[in-house]
């Protein structure tokens, strides 16, 4: 789990070895990343990734073995608009995205298992942008191309992504409480998307051998909502 250290990244590697799985969980810190995995409990093993620096990506995963699953997640908030743009953080979250995704899955190519599976986490501000997100809209509409690009020539490796909209119950929304109901009041179901619901849903893109280039929304509706 590229990403994993905390979060919904936390809760999927959580998820996958609650079903056995033998998980690595990484963050650009390595104390971070090892206090994850000592959460996680088992077999779970800690390294230092930094999307943001994609030469160092294939040194941090040398020591990996065989690859069935891998999921990748890592992100950092970048609050950037076009009138008031600084460069420096849309550079480091269009790395980490854009360049830091594809170089990781580059340099696990030759560990995949047969009928391994690649799910990306992206995000609904690809198709719902928000002032201050110009940078975060743009890497996942970057990433919801990247899919594509990817299936077709990974085959048969399998490689999906999922688009969560507002996640609950995740850090990055925890007392954002007004905002959850406005956003609530616009969903269908009612159901804003939790972390467990997230997860499962990279589950089924990583069990369905059926479903490839695919890039699944996880927001209850939120589109079709009253206006």
């Amino acid at each position: 789990m590229v990403g994993g250290s905390s979060g919904l990244g936390l809760a999927v590697a959580k998820s996958l070895s609650a079903r056995g799985e033998a998980v690595v969980v990484t963050s650009r810190d390595i104390v971070r990343a090892k206090a994850a995995a000592h959460e996680i409990g088992g077999d779970a093993i800690g390294l230092a990734v930094d999307l943001a620096v994609p030469e160092e990506i294939a040194a941090s995963f040398a020591d990996l073995g065989e690859v069935d699953h891998l999921v990748v997640g890592a992100f950092e908030p970048d609050h950037n608009s076009v009138k008031s743009y600084a460069v420096p953080g849309a550079l480091r979250l269009t790395t980490i995205k854009l360049v830091g995704y594809v170089e990781a899955i580059h340099t696990l190519i030759p560990r995949f298992a047969p009928g391994a599976a690649i799910v990306l986490i992206g995000g609904q501000a690809r198709e719902f942008p928000y002032l201050g997100g110009i940078t975060v809209t743009t890497v996942n509409g970057g990433v919801t191309a990247m899919v594509r690009a990817l299936a077709m020539e990974l085959g048969p490796v399998r490689v999906n992504a999922i688009h969560p909209g507002m996640v609950v119950d995740s850090p990055r929304w925890i007392g954002a409480t007004e905002l959850a109901q406005r956003v609530r009041n616009r969903t269908p179901t009612g159901h804003l998307p939790t972390m467990a619901d997230c997860a499962g849903a990279i589950l089924f893109l990583l069990d369905s051998p059926a479903i490839n280039a695919v890039n699944l929304v996880v927001d209850g509706g939120f589109g079709f909502g009253p206006g």
